[in-house]
């Protein structure tokens, strides 16, 4: 087992390499190389899911319906170079055993990804995105999802879902996360209470990072990359019931230019940001 999983962190070495190497040279976009790292972490997460399913015991059918979803950078097709992978895990299927059998293929697949062996570690996880967070089960039914966006859910999840996206394993339950998060950004919401409600959880983000370097901090000061991100997520949970194109997920810079195009914000903001 930990020759294969050295196999899969030299593989994927190997061509963070090779990338590396292009980027140094010019050869590649800020948002080709994100392309390009986001795509090799799907391969790398769709290859983990077929190994540890073929190690697991109880297997109940040849193919797991189990799917990986990415949120954050992985999510938005933004990886860097040291990003760690913002992912939940989610099934659908309706045998007696799928649960038991599902949570220990999650539970071994975070190891598989996370384990530092001789060769090093394939990915940093992190987890606390699923339903509940920290305190929520390590993976869920679809139904259990939905149920859970549409009744329990904080804003600030519903946030997140803006650039969540299938990333690996089984294609209908990655089909079915989608409908989903369609049908939960495409509801209509009160906008005064929306902002409220962004601008408090902006507040608590911008208090635990407290800046006092005298620099300008361009992710988390005000005026920098999380206020944009936020307004964008406010625009997408505003307005998606009446401009269902903003659900897409397109990236910030394509969001700001269709909410421009939709008069939602002027044109000349929307350049600058």
């Amino acid at each position: 087992t930990e020759r294969r999983m050295n196999i899969l962190r030299e593989m994927h070495q190997a061509q963070v390499f090779r990338l590396l190497a292009q980027d140094l040279a010019g050869l590649l976009t800020v948002e080709s190389l994100a392309d390009h790292l986001s795509a090799l972490a799907d391969l790398m997460l769709q290859v983990s899911i077929e190994e540890v399913w073929r190690d697991q015991r109880g297997r109940h059918r040849d193919w797991p319906v189990f799917a990986v979803i990415g949120y954050g950078k992985l999510g938005g097709k933004e990886l860097g170079y040291a990003s760690d992978l913002d992912i939940i895990f989610l099934y659908d299927d309706t045998d007696e055993r799928a649960a038991e059998v599902y949570a220990r293929l999650a539970q071994r697949l975070n190891t598989w990804l996370a384990s530092r062996t001789s060769s090093g570690m394939l990915f940093d996880t992190d987890l606390e995105l699923r339903p509940s967070g920290a305190s929520g089960l390590l993976v869920s039914s679809i139904t259990a999802f939905e149920r859970y966006q549409e009744e329990n859910a904080w804003v600030w999840e519903h946030q997140a879902l803006t650039r969540a996206r299938y990333c690996a394993g089984d294609k209908g339950v990655g089909e079915a996360f989608e409908n989903i998060r369609q049908k939960i950004l495409r509801r209509s919401r009160d906008r005064k209470t929306l902002a409220a409600e962004i601008l408090a959880m902006r507040e608590k983000l911008h208090a635990a990072h407290p800046n006092k370097s005298g620099l300008f901090d361009v992710k988390h000061d005000s005026g920098g990359m999380i206020d944009i991100e936020f307004a964008v997520q406010y625009l997408v949970l505003g307005f998606s019931h009446e401009s269902p194109d903003l659900t897409g997920n397109l990236g910030n810079i394509a969001l700001l230019r269709m909410a421009a195009e939709q008069g939602l914000i002027p044109r000349p903001l929307a350049e600058r940001c």
